[in-house]
């Protein structure tokens, strides 16, 4: 049999690493990190991509539902009758109420240009992900402070001589490039702080934990701007040059003492004074991450904005160690990709999610997912009457599932693409089995930073059973709808000449190394002439936010102390773990044999009040939801706080090794659904108040006579 290596882009959870891939015939013998860029390093997740392709227990041809949404009957179909049967309904939804009445939502990622032109290209402005339930207040938060969104800036993480993290469980969220840059800096004798209510695996590498009351952070950080002020420990001339509005931060700081937040936040006062001298010494070699998730508490916009303004304070702006512009192929004097969204003109409507009119702060690019529900409620601006989710789980993502199906009940089409079975493909009306990743190619893909390259994924085995790639659904329903001119390709190597047509490169140029580099050296601007670069209404970096502030919202907002949990409840808060991404993987075969379900995390001193004892089975309770799980007892979590890991208690029952596995958190989060930050628009998602007890379902302890 034939081998090969084949140049590829994982896809076992969001941060898509660069892979190679070796097969022999038609299966799959070795999956590593690309050499070039990853010294063949991979996590857990990515050695598991193989065992997709035998899993049986996905969706392996289309499906079409029989009966009431969410009963689990289908009916096996062919292609024809799948892509036949969603186009007419689209276009009967069109015919009645308008191209804007369709919702599109995906995970977002690098190949998003493919629906971003179809549902554009029928003319809705819908297109949106599941980002409010993940960096949405991180991206809002920078675009008020630079005028940039989260991923024009990047932290030369490697260099930096103090990293400081809140809540960022980097050495568990597993994106190997960023991972290995942490560890190298460690071994080079820089620092790390760490911030969060619990211990995890990247506290226990800190140089410097602090375990901080839930929902303190926005206290914390400014603690930390206090006291950094009070000791002279910033850049003035960097400040001086492209700050506006610093006055109004040191009269604003007053209040914030490092006294105060050290007992606001449960810690001791002389920790924080120690930790500021020590970034004072090692400016601008301080990286303050502002986060990847942060929709957490109802501040959570306010503690990113903090630290973006901590970042501003060290001066590390486009410096080494610090964080640094994205460069982009402009940037090495190189063309960009052809796009399909550029063929296709602007849809005329306003977005049903009131994003870029009705909130006008917010970022209109994909809008919030959650504001639909209440579009779908009231009809208003307009109905809408069909929502198609590609690789996307809302069901999974946001809180409380029943109130968001009591809201999609009032559409006429929910359409499921993907890999596997999720909670949502089982409550819609279509599945439309997509190819695992190693099954398909996807577009050329642009990836920025100090030195930008195009990436390519590429098919490496055939599918095993009847899916189809990306590129050809979305391309077989748009023919269907009359669209079919903004794809102007038959095969993924037509789309690939396409797009690569203004750059000058082919296909063949990514066959060394599966990538193509802009630049062999770093691009850096002039750090002395950063004039033009910040793309706030100001050209400056504004403390100030003047979009905030025609808003009606304030840019310093003043701290708020979060509730504690009433006699007898805990705050509930959740992550991930190093083996899965969040559902997508809860159901992998191999990846369940090391994790099979989550538990919950319960402070030693609290569980022995409830005669709770490790392992014992507990139940969860809030206000509607209930659910029962394993208890792990331990010292290393906040008394007030109990965790788990998220994407567990799964309801599909053709998924048998997930299936009512561990607890789901956010079926316990019951009202939650809307409940956002105004200012930034993330979900509040660790807002949610639980009741924990020993269950009766332990087997009954025995007593020796």
């Amino acid at each position: 049999m034939a081998k090969k290596s084949v140049w590829s882009m994982c896809g076992m959870c969001t941060v898509r690493c660069p892979i190679r891939v070796e097969t022999e015939g038609n299966e799959v013998t070795w999956i590593e990190g690309n050499p070039h860029l990853l010294e063949g390093a991979l996590c857990a997740k990515g050695s598991a991509g193989h065992a997709l392709l035998t899993d049986e227990e996905r969706p392996l041809q289309p499906l079409i539902r029989k009966g009431g949404r969410g009963a689990g009957r289908w009916e096996k179909v062919s292609w024809y009758t799948a892509l036949d049967y969603v186009a007419e309904r689209l276009q009967a939804a069109i015919k009645s109420h308008g191209p804007e009445s369709i919702i599109m939502s995906c995970r977002g990622g690098p190949f998003v240009d493919l629906l971003k032109a179809f549902i554009q290209g029928l003319g809705s402005p819908n297109f949106t992900n599941h980002d409010s339930a993940c960096g949405r207040n991180v991206h809002h938060a920078s675009l008020s402070v630079y005028g940039l969104g989260r991923k024009d800036l990047i932290y030369d993480v490697k260099k930096c001589r103090h990293l400081v993290l809140f809540g960022r469980n980097i050495l568990s969220s597993l994106r190997i490039a960023e991972l290995n840059q942490v560890l190298d800096m460690l071994d080079a004798g820089g620092k790390l702080t760490y911030v969060d209510v619990r211990q995890t695996m990247t506290g226990i590498k800190a140089t410097r934990f602090f375990q901080v009351r839930p929902g303190t952070d926005y206290a914390l950080a400014l603690g930390m701007i206090h006291e950094v002020l009070r000791q002279g420990a910033y850049d003035k001339e960097f400040i001086a040059r492209y700050v506006a509005d610093f006055d109004k931060l040191e009269e604003f700081i007053q209040p914030y003492t490092a006294e105060w937040a050290a007992v606001e936040c449960g810690i001791k006062g002389k920790w924080l004074q120690e930790f500021v001298q020590e970034i004072g010494a090692e400016r601008p070699k301080v990286v303050f991450h502002p986060g990847w998730m942060l929709s957490r508490y109802r501040d959570s916009f306010y503690a990113c904005r903090a630290l973006h303004l901590l970042n501003v304070l060290m001066g590390n702006v486009e410096t080494e160690g610090g964080q640094i512009l994205v460069k982009g192929p402009g940037d090495c004097g190189a063309k960009g990709l052809r796009t399909l969204a550029g063929l296709v003109p602007k849809p005329a409507a306003k977005r049903a999610d009131g994003a870029g009119w009705k909130y006008p702060h917010f970022d209109k690019g994909p809008g919030l997912f959650q504001l639909f529900y209440d579009a779908i409620r009231t009809g208003e601006p307009y109905p809408l009457k069909a929502l198609i989710c590609v690789r996307h789980d809302p069901f999974s993502c946001f809180p409380d599932p029943q109130a968001q199906k009591e809201a999609l009940d009032k559409l006429d089409l929910l359409v499921s693409i993907d890999t596997h079975f999720s909670e949502f493909g089982w409550y819609s009306d279509v599945i439309l089995p997509e190819s695992t990743y190693l099954e398909r190619s996807s577009l050329v893909a642009t990836q920025k930073g100090v030195k930008p390259r195009f990436i390519m994924r590429q098919q490496a085995v055939e599918p095993r059973y009847d899916t189809k790639s990306l590129i050809e659904i979305v391309k077989l329903l748009a023919e269907r709808l009359g669209i079919g001119q903004y794809f102007p390709f038959s095969s993924p190597e037509e789309l690939w000449a396409w797009q690569l047509e203004p750059t000058g490169f082919t296909a063949k140029d990514f066959e060394a190394k599966g990538f193509v580099s802009l630049t062999d050296k770093p691009i850096m601007f002039d750090r002395a002439n950063l004039d033009g670069k910040f793309k706030t209404p100001s050209g400056k970096i504004e403390i100030i936010s003047q979009k905030l502030t025609e808003a009606g919202l304030p840019s310093l907002k003043p701290y708020e102390s979060p509730a504690k949990p009433p006699k007898g409840q805990f705050r509930l808060v959740f992550g991930r773990s190093p083996v899965h991404a969040h559902s997508h993987t809860v159901n992998n075969p191999l990846l369940h044999e090391l994790m099979p379900e989550n538990t919950i995390w319960i402070n030693k001193r609290q569980a022995a009040k409830l005669g709770v004892a490790e392992g014992d089975l507990v139940d969860v309770i809030s206000e509607g939801a209930t659910g029962t799980i394993k208890a792990h007892v331990t010292e290393f979590i906040h008394p007030e706080a109990v965790y788990m890991v998220h994407g567990f208690g799964r309801q599909v029952p053709l998924q048998t090794r997930a299936y009512h596995a561990g607890i789901a958190d956010q079926k316990l989060m019951q009202g939650l659904l809307t409940e956002m930050d105004p200012a930034g628009g993330g979900l509040c998602l660790c807002e949610c108040f639980v009741t924990v007890r020993r269950s009766a379902k332990n087997p009954k302890r025995t007593v020796e006579l």
